[in-house]
């Protein structure tokens, strides 16, 4: 099974707002979550929403505003939702 793409923007603007300091608490709840068989997380160069704060794309899916205080709730709330619909919706693909 291929994995599929969690891109992190890695532009200036989102380089300013801490997105090294979200990165690596991204990779830990990849890891923590089990996803790391089926998410290769990227980095981008820019996702053009350089106003919305650090930017995530799921497919095309967009989530805004992470920062490295709400890193964690976005993902359980946002992006883990995505990504586990991906998932089901895979597997319920016959």
């Amino acid at each position: 099974m291929a994995k599929e793409n969690l891109y992190l923007c890695m532009g200036s603007a989102c380089h300013q707002l801490g997105v090294y300091e979200v990165l690596p608490k991204l990779q830990s709840l990849i890891s923590e979550y089990d996803l790391s068989d089926c998410i290769e997380l990227k980095g981008s160069f820019c996702l053009e929403s350089c106003s919305c704060g650090i930017v995530m794309k799921f497919h095309d899916n967009l989530f805004i505003n992470i920062s490295p205080q709400n890193v964690e709730d976005k993902f359980l709330m946002e992006i883990l939702p995505a990504i586990q619909q991906e998932q089901a919706d895979r597997l319920a693909t016959p």
